[in-house]
C-alpha cells in the first residue's frame, strides 16, 4: 500500500524508533490501548508483543483495513475499527473495554490539532496519550508561559493534560519521509483538572491568542474591561504569551 497524501500519511517503519515508542508507552497486561492511524501496522506488532490486554485501532483507510485484519487475524486482542478518529467515540469504547484507554499513535499533521481537541472531550475515558506530532506542535504545547511556542493550544490542554515532550524522529524514520521533523509527546490525563474550569474560558483564551502580539487591554478589548483584568490580579499591559493558563480561568470568571 502506498501511502496517501489526502489521509496525510507517512508510515513510520524505523525499529528503533518503534522499539523506543514501545518503551515509551510500557503497556501493561490490563491496558485498553488505542491505537490511531495503524497504517501498515509496523507499531501495532510491537505493541502486541508487549503484552497489553487489548489493542484497538482506529484506521480511516478502507483499503488497509482489511489488510490489517488479515495480518493480525490470529490474535485474539486485536480489534480494528474502519472510522474517522475525528467521529470517532472514544468513551463508547472505554465502557466497552471497562477500564480508561491508553492512546498511541502517529497522527496525521493536517489534523492534529482538531484531532486533540475531539480527544479532550473524551478525557474521562483516557488514562494517557503517547503520539507523534509534528515537532513544532509539541513545542508549542509543552512551552511554559514566557516561551515563544507558548500559544493557545498550551492554555487549552493544560486544565486536563500534563505534557512532556520525548524525543525527536527524523524525517528518514517515515516512508515517504515528512518535509518536518516530529516528536513523541507523553500527555498524562490530570486525576482532577488543575483548576475548575469556567464555561467562558476557551472564548477568553481565543480572543486572547487572536491578538497575540498586543497587550491583554487590547487583545481582549470588549471581552473583558481592564479594571475587571485587574480585578484577577492580572497585569492588563501583560502579553497574551506571558499569562498562566490559571489566570486565563480568572478572568474567564470575571465574566460570569
Amino acid at each position: 500500500m502506498k501511502a496517501r497524501k489526502r489521509f496525510g500519511q507517512h508510515f513510520l517503519h524505523d525499529p528503533a524508533v518503534l522499539d523506543r515508542i514501545a518503551h515509551a508507552v510500557d503497556p501493561r497486561p490490563n491496558d485498553a490501548l488505542v491505537e490511531i492511524g495503524p497504517g501498515r501496522g509496523a507499531l501495532t506488532r510491537v505493541l502486541l508483543e508487549s503484552g497489553s490486554r487489548s489493542l484497538d485501532a482506529i484506521e480511516i483507510d478502507r483499503d488497509l483495513v482489511p489488510l490489517l485484519r488479515e495480518e493480525f487475524a490470529a490474535e485474539p486482542r486485536f480489534a480494528v475499527h474502519e472510522a474517522d478518529a475525528l467521529d470517532f467515540d472514544f468513551t463508547a469504547l472505554g465502557r466497552t473495554r471497562g477500564d480508561k484507554l491508553r492512546i498511541v499513535g502517529n497522527l496525521p499533521y493536517n489534523i492534529s490539532t482538531p484531532l486533540l481537541f475531539h480527544i479532550l472531550k473524551h478525557v474521562q475515558a483516557i488514562e494517557d496519550m503517547h503520539v507523534m506530532l509534528q515537532r513544532e506542535l509539541v513545542n508549542r504545547i509543552a512551552a511554559q508561559p514566557g516561551n515563544g511556542d507558548y500559544g493557545r493550544l498550551t492554555v487549552m490542554l493544560s486544565p486536563w493534560l500534563q505534557a512532556e515532550s520525548l524525543f525527536d524522529v527524523g524525517p528518514g524514520a517515515f516512508q515517504p519521509p515528512p518535509k518536518v521533523w516530529s516528536a513523541i509527546v507523553r500527555l498524562t490525563v490530570r486525576p482532577q483538572p488543575a483548576f475548575a474550569v469556567s464555561p467562558h474560558f476557551a472564548a477568553v483564551v481565543a480572543s486572547a491568542f487572536s491578538h497575540r502580539r498586543k497587550t491583554l487591554r487590547n487583545a481582549l478589548k470588549g471581552v473583558v474591561t481592564p479594571a475587571q483584568i485587574e480585578s484577577c490580579n492580572v497585569d492588563p499591559n501583560a502579553r497574551p504569551e506571558t499569562v498562566a493558563p490559571e489566570a486565563f480561568n480568572r478572568l474567564a470568571q470575571a465574566l460570569a
